[in-house]
């Protein structure tokens, strides 16, 4: 309310008398104002109380008692433990505070109509879409069993045994010919006939499909993520043979899922994020192929002759085939396509001459790493405390100022020649690929943000430029008096002609948004923090066609001789490898937080000094993935996360771990409620009650150690699955966090509770006399 409000309904002869007076009488209406703000404000907040969609946390159990909504336990604590960390919007990486997983406000919403539609197929898909938030497919299984009929009763018809099943599915016909369809067979459009099966589908331990009362609600857990108007890579130029991904390796196309037409529609192949088959794509190819659709290629950048948006290339040009061992050779005009590897190979008539350009989707669990995802940026100002002038921003990109990354922090180098433009963002503005030598020189008081634009991933192709020094991303920084060519730049003053000298704060630099390959980041010299967020430092550099790493035992971070303080949000990156003076230094801190630290192998080093050292580091790791060992000065908190391999802290009497997984034999500080010792701690009361021999204990403990520890669908970056627990993993591990969440890097996905909602929704809304289950496609 304004604070002149009341003031303005009093008749104008008063407001002009107090006006005389000296405005007594405004002043206190001002105050009487603010309190009726503060009342109006209190009953909106009311009313908006009493719709599921603008109600706040506390109104949306009583808003679903009200409708007979059935909620999961634990909410209400979830509100109250939650609300510092997990209040994260769905722009902030799609992730949603756990209170949201235990009762989605659109299932909540949605009660009454699927009431109504009980026992429908649709349903079930919707509900996994609203409980969830997974695309499904729900599958009768007694429609697909074989059963005995009399073949007379079709007459011989010719038709009836043709098409993907013919009219005989019940006798478990197969139109062999049908390569399209024989591709679909096991999986959730599978259109043959099967055996029944003697487990149900929802047994814990080994779930059956084909059964008479068995319905299937087939869901992908991995969301799908695009990659537009990307330079593809050259993996043989004289044989004009590429693939979709920048770093060569083979990747799975993903379909990108269009809306259903009705909400009685069952989900196709088009609705859902599922890998493409190359006998799907040779069937149906202008379903995927286009610039709107899950994948195109280009001949040239993303803008043609004139600025003008370039045509991909035709339909009637690409032709698909199994590339392996690139052993399929392209007639003159063809382009031939391989979506099982993201591999493309040019005829002779159609080879490329302004390189090769694609769009295309991958899958993978979560919104983390470089990726054209939206990310957070409520705390991404350049600026800040001891920087003097606004942030400008410096784009880089085809039609913007700068083409180049060098030439931007030149400008802005320049433009800070006498101090006044301290802070400065270089935003790329697409997601091309850039080879330079990049070495950013920071003073006092500075600091630089090299960063992506929102929906673009931006590739750094760190190249061998030198024989004899390091070709890394250099982050050096000054103490103000050395000037740009490396010299002393006193000129006998005191520091105090524009630099602000050492009495300024040490620089300060963010990473946001990239992929680095080729080689790593190296941080020397007086430098405040340096922030890695929503970024990949690709382990062992590069990689090689199926994902193995170029150079595995490489550093993609090297803090060397430095004051940094690290901050790693929601990236994956290699080896951290510290180099400090351990005398006369402090330990750096190290911040990880949602966030994988591969080292490339459990047995290879993923944080530590050289020749196996301590670190000279204090890490903090938060809901994080470390594969591969630590070796570190100490460990001030270790929560929700996963150290698969050794560690070896040297103070373990400061820090503690709690929430975590920690192999046998690591050197650590205190540890609270992580595995395996919480399994050894339930032998050990087995053995005092006498239900096993303790004599037996050894053996035991050394079985349970092996159970528990860490399963990943996908050890390897570049990988679909990779850093995700496998679906037969310990149980200790998926819902071993301290809410309930499972550990590591994909711990605010809240996959535990979803499924556990998603479930009780099933057993609600199913078909009477028959019996649910959900069955995981990736």
């Amino acid at each position: 309310m304004s604070t002149d409000r009341l003031n303005e309904l009093l008749p104008q002869h008063i407001r002009r008398r107090d006006a005389e007076g000296g405005g007594r009488l405004r002043a206190l209406l001002a105050v009487i104002a603010e309190q009726v703000g503060l009342v109006e404000a209190d009953i909106e907040r009311l009313y908006e109380n009493w719709f599921i969609e603008t109600c706040d946390d506390w109104a949306v159990p009583y808003i679903g008692d009200l409708v007979g909504y059935r909620m999961l336990s634990g909410y209400t604590e979830a509100l109250a433990a939650g609300g510092h960390r997990e209040a994260l919007s769905a722009a902030a990486g799609g992730t949603r505070p756990l209170a949201a997983r235990l009762a989605p406000r659109r299932d909540v919403a949605a009660t009454l109509a699927a009431r109504r539609r009980k026992g429908t197929l649709a349903l079930l898909e919707e509900l996994a879409a609203a409980v969830a938030e997974w695309p499904a497919r729900a599958v009768e299984f007694h429609r697909l069993l074989a059963r005995d009929q009399n073949v007379r009763l079709y007459g011989g018809d010719a038709d009836a045994v043709t098409g993907r099943a013919g009219r005989l599915a019940g006798l478990g016909y197969v139109n062999v010919r049908d390569g399209g369809g024989l591709a679909l067979a096991g999986g959730p459009f599978d259109p043959f006939a099967h055996v029944p099966a003697a487990s149900r589908i929802t047994s814990p331990r080994r779930q059956g499909r084909y059964g008479p009362p068995a319905v299937g609600l087939f869901v992908w857990r991995l969301p799908p993520f695009s990659i537009t108007h990307a330079p593809a890579y050259c993996v043989d130029r004289a044989r004009n043979l590429f693939t979709f991904s920048i770093l060569a390796n083979d990747t799975r196309l993903v379909t990108r899922p269009v809306p259903e037409p009705s909400p009685d529609h069952i989900a196709e192949p088009e609705n859902v994020p599922a890998f493409i088959s190359r006998r799907t794509l040779r069937d149906r190819l202008a379903d995927f192929y286009g610039p709107d659709k899950s994948f195109a290629i280009w001949r040239q950048g993303p803008g043609g002759p004139g600025g003008r948006p370039a045509d991909p290339l035709p339909l009637s040009s690409i032709v698909v085939a199994d590339l392996t061992d690139w052993a399929y050779r392209p007639r003159r005009d063809q382009v031939v396509v391989d979506p099982e590897l993201g591999r493309i190979a040019f005829g002779a008539r159609a080879v490329p001459r302004r390189g090769v350009w694609v769009t295309y989707h991958y899958a993978f669990p979560d919104a983390l790493g470089g990726g054209e995802y939206l990310r957070d940026r409520r705390n991404a100002a350049a600026g800040g405390a001891g920087t003097r002038g606004a942030t400008r921003i410096y784009q880089v990109g085809p039609g913007q100022e700068f083409e180049r990354i060098t030439d931007a922090y030149e400008r802005w180098k320049a433009d800070d020649a006498d101090g006044d433009q301290r802070s400065a963002i270089i935003e790329i503005t697409h997601s091309g690929s850039y080879q330079e030598q990049l070495e950013f020189v920071l003073d006092p008081g500075e600091s630089l943000e090299l960063r992506a634009a929102e929906g673009t991933r931006p590739t750094l192709r760190l190249l061998d430029w030198y024989s004899n020094r390091p070709d890394s991303l250099q982050i050096r920084g000054t103490d103000g008096t050395e000037s740009p060519d490396g010299t002393d730049g006193t000129d006998g003053t005191d520091g105090t002609d524009g630099t602000e000298g050492h009495g300024a704060a040490p620089p300060r630099f963010t990473l946001d948004g990239l992929l680095i390959t080729g080689r790593g980041i190296s941080v020397t010299g007086p430098v405040g923090s340096v922030l890695i967020r929503h970024s990949t430092l690709v382990p062992g550099w590069s990689l090689e066609p199926h994902c193995e790493p170029v150079q595995p035992e490489e550093p993609s971070l090297v803090l060397e001789d430095t004051t940094a303080c690290v901050r790693i949000e929601r990236s994956v990156l290699g080896t951290i490898l510290v180099i400090a003076d351990e005398v006369r230094t402090d330990p750096l801190p190290i911040h990880i937080a949602d966030s994988i630290l591969d080292a490339t192998g459990r047995d290879r080093e993923a944080l530590s000094a050289p020749e196996c050292r301590h670190a000279h580091a204090v890490l903090h790791a938060h809901r994080t993935t470390v594969i591969g060992e630590v070796h570190t000065h100490a460990v001030a908190i270790g929560e929700d996360s996963i150290f698969d391999g050794r560690m070896n802290v040297a103070r373990r009497g400061i820090g503690c771990l709690r929430f975590s997984s920690v192999p046998p034999g690591s050197r650590t500080p205190r540890r609270y409620h992580c595995q395996p010792d919480l399994a050894w701690a339930a032998l050990a009361e087995q053995a005092e009650r006498g239900e096993i021999d303790p004599e037996d204990l050894p053996r035991l403990r050394s079985m349970e150690a092996e159970r528990v520890r860490p399963q990943f669908t996908g050890r390897r970056y570049g990988t679909p699955a990779y850093g995700q627990l496998a679906a037969g993993g310990p149980a200790e591990l998926a819902r071993g966090a301290e809410d309930g969440a499972e550990l590591g890097a994909f711990h605010d996905l809240f996959q535990p509770q979803r499924e556990d909602n998603l479930r009780a929704r099933l057993t609600e809304f199913t078909p009477a006399g028959t019996d649910a289950g959900i069955v995981f496609v990736t």
